[in-house]
């Protein structure tokens, strides 16, 4: 069965280049009406914005779209566009929270002015936008988000410790918010690409870029967004191949509260670490769930 979104609405931030653009690009194909959102400004001697291009591309290929040069940082300007939006439209089904900078550098060397700036773009950009079309989707009861995160948030990568810190944050955001939109139909999904952009430029080989086209990743988000989407799911992609991660946890062991509890921890953290049974837990009340378990258990 093919995934349509004919007679749906999408919001896609950064959609003027890279990922984004390939995201809107693929939506209006397949039936979406796209407000195409970026805040870059029109090159030297050009007269059309990044996401007016994309706009133009789009209506070409017979599609609907209509540009919105909001920055996800305004919280008055992405006001604005959800407004605009939902008066030119009438419903928001469909929010892609990809906008996104880099300032990589050690974390010894890094000016905290750069981690507040990639903070506010990624984590408080996605908060801002969803904040944003949450009560149009809690009203029409149905929804769809995703969080762009990555694998330097999920696992590391040096050099990018406010990149990382924001994007495994979004999984924080998105791990509450599939919890709390579920009764309303939004369902919340985080999508980690790994794709050649203007972000990544001169930081890869141009084989291994060659392979990392955003349409190699596109097709992730596109069913992260469909009617038959998960919730809280963390979809990792890139060069066409698709993965699966999980915020885990083990089945761990009961000390208790005894005067070499420290030692035992140090002793036993081998055991503590056993993978074997661990579970992907439905909320944050579990890990207490099985703690006070074992404790009772123990007697």
């Amino acid at each position: 069965m093919s995934i349509r979104f004919d007679g749906q609405v999408a919001i896609v931030t950064g959609a003027g280049g890279g990922l984004g653009r390939q995201h809107a690009l693929a939506l209006a194909a397949r039936g979406a009406k796209v407000v195409v959102n970026d805040f870059g400004r029109a090159a030297e001697g050009q007269s059309l914005t990044a996401a007016e291009e994309v706009v133009r591309e789009i209506e070409a290929a017979g599609g609907t779209a209509v540009a919105h040069g909001a920055s996800v940082t305004d919280e008055a300007g992405v006001a604005a566009m959800v407004a605009d939006t939902l008066q030119r439209w009438g419903r928001i089904d469909i929010l892609v929270n990809n906008a996104g900078i880099l300032r990589d550098k050690s974390f010894a060397k890094m000016e905290l002015a750069d981690f507040r700036l990639v903070m506010d773009v990624h984590l408080m950009g996605a908060v801002i936008c969803t904040h944003a079309v949450w009560p149009a989707m809690r009203a029409q009861k149905y929804g769809r988000v995703v969080m762009t995160t990555s694998s330097s948030g999920l696992y590391g990568n040096f050099g990018q410790s406010n990149y990382g810190a924001a994007k495994m944050a979004l999984v924080g955001l998105m791990q509450t918010l599939s919890l709390e939109g579920a009764k309303d139909g939004i369902r919340v999904n985080c999508l980690a690409p790994t794709a050649a952009t203007r972000m990544t430029e001169g930081l890869l080989p141009p084989a291994v870029l060659a392979r990392l086209t955003p349409e190699s990743v596109t097709p992730g988000l596109l069913y992260l967004v469909s009617q038959d989407a998960p919730t809280r799911a963390i979809l990792c992609a890139g060069a066409g191949t698709f993965e699966r991660a999980h915020v885990t946890m083990t089945q761990g062991v009961h000390i208790g509260a005894v005067p070499d509890a420290a030692e035992q921890v140090a002793a036993r953290f081998d055991e503590i670490s056993d993978r074997h049974d661990e579970t992907v837990p439905d909320s944050g009340s579990a890990q207490g769930t099985n703690e006070v378990g074992k404790a009772m258990q123990a007697g």
